[in-house]
């Protein structure tokens, strides 16, 4: 009689507050599924995620948008409203009572949107670049089709009090949706990044500059959504050395050190890394190792959850060696609303269309099917 090796993803964790029973978390997905205009979650919204739900698992709900002012991509729900908070509640309800845990993103954009979504608001950053929206490349999904972002503007010093509010009003809504608790989403070139980066940082005040500068906004961020709860019901999302949405800095490393290095202090529920291999949700350096979680590994002194570009077996690798906590999917998700269970019976994954990642209806979204082992292949 043969056994398999036990698998380290599924084992149990807890992540601050949050209790699971494996290591296999569904990361943060941008569908453009929710109800337009109001970016209220909905039917469709609801299926997929209590789909994809399994017992003692977490999702990370797709980020969502604090603000009409701040939206960023058409499609996307919002955590500004009571309609949407209702909506949201319900999803929240359905993955609990499968033995779930979720886990809301909160989401500024910044520079990365249109006027058409923000009610006629230009969209603001930490600097002015005009190459950003001029790019013919750079396309934004809006109510109109995709197409380039609106010119941004500097944001005002005056005005970053009030960006904190919306991310202290999102965590009240959160928790009265029933959220077990909230990340904050600092990379991927959204606002948090911009500032955190000196290619799109030009800033001469106390916010850009020297590291200590541009990572201002980002400790301000995190400590408003903290006292709004608990740093164990609180993580934080970077991107270290990536480059998706026209970003780039000088010193990647020494930046991102400083940023592991300064949450610690916060008791956050885990950091969630993006690997530089990815860009957006295409791998861009195959066979590279998990770099970046491997480096912030030997600074931050709390849980982490990787991301991009891990298979099973790697991800796997990565927790039973101890870069990771827990490794966060985004693309086999997709496909898979059954994925833990595939990786834990070593079962064949279904593979996704890139084709409906972005679009708007069931196809490609809710009629992924669960595996059956009587079908044939």
């Amino acid at each position: 009689m043969t056994t398999s090796k036990p698998n380290g993803l599924f084992s149990p964790i807890a992540l601050g507050t949050t209790h699971l029973k494996h290591r296999v978390v569904m990361a943060p997905l941008t569908r453009s599924r929710s109800v337009q205009p109001e970016g209220i979650p909905g039917d469709l919204m609801l299926e997929y995620y209590t789909q994809r739900t399994s017992d003692g698992g977490l999702i990370i709900a797709e980020a969502a948008q604090l603000s009409v002012a701040t939206r960023g991509w058409h499609g996307a729900p919002g955590m500004y409203t009571d309609a949407q908070v209702e909506g949201w509640k319900r999803i929240v309800d359905g993955v609990h009572s499968k033995g779930g845990r979720m886990y809301a993103q909160l989401w500024h954009p910044g520079r990365f949107s249109h006027v058409s979504l923000t009610g006629g608001a230009p969209p603001v950053s930490a600097s002015v670049d005009p190459e950003y929206w001029e790019n013919p490349s750079r396309l934004i999904s809006t109510p109109h089709g995709w197409i380039q972002p609106s010119p941004h503007r500097a944001i005002e010093k005056s005005e970053i009090p009030c960006v904190l509010e919306l991310y202290s009003g999102a965590v009240k809504h959160a928790r009265a949706a029933g959220f077990d608790g909230v990340e904050v989403h600092a990379g991927n070139g959204y606002f948090i990044d911009q500032f955190l980066q000196d290619g799109s940082n030009k800033r001469t005040d106390e916010y850009g500059g020297p590291i200590e500068n541009r990572t201002r906004v980002l400790f301000e961020v995190v400590d408003a959504v903290v006292s709004a709860w608990s740093g164990d019901r609180v993580a934080v999302r970077i991107t270290p050395g990536g480059t998706f949405n026209a970003m780039i800095d000088s010193d990647p490393e020494a930046l991102h050190s400083y940023i592991a290095e300064g949450l610690t202090r916060f008791g956050l529920a885990y950091l969630h890394i993006i690997e530089p291999r990815m860009s957006g949700s295409m791998v861009i350096k195959d066979n590279q190792p998990p770099i970046a979680t491997q480096r912030v590994r030997n600074i931050y002194k709390g849980k982490i959850v990787a991301n991009g570009g891990f298979e099973p077996c790697t991800a796997a690798t990565a927790v039973e060696e101890g870069e990771a906590d827990a490794i966060s999917f985004g693309r086999y998700f997709v496909s898979n609303p059954d994925l833990p269970r595939r990786i834990r019976e070593e079962l064949p994954l279904a593979a996704y269309d890139r084709e409906t990642f972005y679009t708007f209806e069931a196809k490609g979204y809710t009629d992924y099917p669960f595996y059956n082992r009587t079908a044939r292949v």
